[in-house]
């Protein structure tokens, strides 16, 4: 069964297929418009250094035949074939585009595509439509990249300036329209290719079908393109807590970017005055009942004593009244079912005896711990020390598995669990304080220009899980719009279907002379609705 990709999504190919002769076909339409679809091979810099690897009409296959230009078939509007094992060294990655021909904006599409076929079915889509872009008339929608292993990625960003703005970004030259000095050759003619050169099959299909006139590296049938669903980015990231596992109901959650409801300083979120944590409303607890589970009874009061009992004083514990049980009440620990629970703004508890998984959490972080918890070092290895190193986006975080409570706090930062399902978060190392250990993970670089380098990092969360921000002070969550731009020192998070662009709003010479603003580098953000951006009121 195919899996569906949203913008941003990444897998390995050999997670997806273990073929390495793949189809690719892209399905792009829009009333009165023409489309000119294309792949680029870039070197390691992400460059287009040798020109003989820019596949489209009038250059249909690379020198040695790795990348295919194929034509329209199978309901694809245009078509690749690409083997992976032949694609020369220098090449790292490939980049399928597709620009208009013409006036016209990419906001104009109609529901459309990139997918992969291995074997003759379809391993992977990456649906879109024209609400995720505005006025770019050049677009990437997908990318073969090698990262120790070949993987594809789901990219859906794009460029105003069209094909030259497309060319210029790959570091390719712009020329004028002339016959070219060297003679182009003739696209070949679809057909399957000779048998001497056929790679091995992939395998017998599961039930034996009747030979087709498709090529025997794995073209799909003819069939009607699929609509995509326009409602696949409109979702936004879930910012709450874990859903509840166990049979009590949490308390309703705040708005993720908001202080809880603390009706007196010192009350727990969600906690009625006078009620005990995990008490629903109105509810008595039973006389002689042992408290929940995570929580103990009231100080001074033994395990299984009923209220108003005759109670004496526990052993090694001082000797209290009303008012000491009053002062301390506000502070008791929260234990709302959750694997993952705020016990205020600056302390986090997870419960490792929930999910199964353990957590990684920054070195350092962990207050207080309850049961049998193990702590152990989390190495990156020799690359991602590299990485971390090169980038900024390096975490020295330890391991905590077992099962207990661990309480996590950072400096008194605000702290804020973002729930993913499935979905993506970027999120500076800086502002990461825990995550599951499920999430999968990795640096990301930020496109731009207008600082040296030309470009920023930071971390991409994506999978199913939670993941800790802490902010400085309390943030504000903003929707994504074409006329969205932030600060790149007080940004904190964004969802990863955002496209970023690094903006420069002064000339960085003038930073020389007196009277500048001061705010030379912003980053621009733009995406379907459902996108959003994550700013604290504080500058890094």
């Amino acid at each position: 069964m195919a899996r569906e990709f949203q913008r941003g999504h990444k897998a390995k190919i050999s997670d997806l297929t273990p073929g390495t002769d793949l189809y690719v076909g892209v399905q792009i339409a829009a009333p009165g418009l023409t489309f000119d679809i294309s792949c680029f091979g870039l070197d390691a810099n992400e460059q287009l250094s040798d020109d003989r690897y820019f596949i489209f009409f009038n250059q249909p296959k690379s020198p040695e035949e790795s990348v295919q230009l194929l034509g329209a078939q199978a309901g694809d509007t245009e078509s690749f074939r690409v083997t992976l094992d032949r694609i020369p060294a220098n090449i790292h990655k490939l980049s399928f585009t597709a620009t208009i021909d013409g006036a016209g904006q990419m906001s104009q599409v109609g529901p459309g595509y990139i997918r992969i076929v291995a074997g003759g079915e379809e391993v992977v889509r990456y649906p879109f439509n024209g609400s995720e872009f505005t006025t770019e008339r050049a677009v990437m929608l997908g990318d073969f990249y090698l990262k120790d292993v070949w993987r594809f990625a789901a990219i859906g960003q794009g460029f105003d300036g069209g094909l030259d703005a497309l060319l210029k970004n790959f570091g390719g030259e712009v020329a004028e329209e002339q016959p070219s000095a060297q003679q182009p050759q003739a696209a070949p003619s679809f057909g399957p290719p000779a048998q001497a050169t056929a790679p091995p099959s992939f395998g017998a299909p599961a039930a034996p079908q009747a030979p087709q006139p498709a090529p025997s590296f794995g073209a799909p049938a003819a069939q009607a393109p699929a609509p995509a669903n326009p409602q696949m980015h409109t979702a936004p990231t879930v910012a709450a807590p874990m859903p509840p596992q166990g049979t009590m109901p949490p308390p309703a959650p705040s708005p993720y970017g908001q202080p809880p409801q603390q009706p007196q300083f010192g009350q727990v979120p969600g906690q009625q005055p006078g009620q005990m944590p995990g008490q629903f409303p109105g509810q008595a607890q039973p006389p002689g009942a042992p408290a929940p589970y995570g929580q103990q009874a009231p100080y001074g009061q033994p395990q299984g004593m009923p209220p108003g009992a005759p109670q004496g004083v526990p052993q090694g514990a001082p000797q209290g009244g009303a008012g000491l049980q009053a002062a301390l009440q506000p502070y008791r620990e929260t234990a709302t079912g959750q694997r993952w629970t705020p016990q205020n703004q600056q302390l986090m508890r997870v419960d490792l005896t929930m999910g199964g998984t353990p957590v990684l959490a920054r070195q350092g972080s962990m207050v207080m711990y309850q049961g049998k918890v193990d702590f152990g070092h989390k190495g990156a290895g020799f690359a991602g020390r590299v990485v971390g190193n090169a980038t900024g986006q390096e975490m020295q975080l330890m391991r905590c598995s077992g099962r207990g409570q661990v309480f996590l706090a950072e400096e008194g930062a605000h702290l804020h669990p973002i729930e993913l399902q499935g979905d993506g978060i970027c999120v500076s190392a800086e502002n990461v304080l825990a995550f599951d250990e499920s999430l999968q993970y990795e640096v990301r670089r930020i496109e731009g220009h207008g600082i040296p380098g030309g470009a920023l990092f930071t971390m991409q969360f994506q999978g199913t899980g939670t993941v800790v921000v802490k902010t400085h002070g309390i943030p504000v969550v903003l929707p994504v719009t074409p006329t969205t731009f932030a600060d790149c020192n007080a940004v904190v998070a964004w969802s990863s279907a955002s496209q970023v662009i690094l903006s420069s709003q002064v000339r960085l010479r003038r930073n020389a002379y007196p009277g500048h603003s001061g705010e030379t580098i912003n980053l621009q953000f733009r995406g379907a609705p459902g996108n959003f951006i994550v700013v604290q009121p504080y500058e890094v």
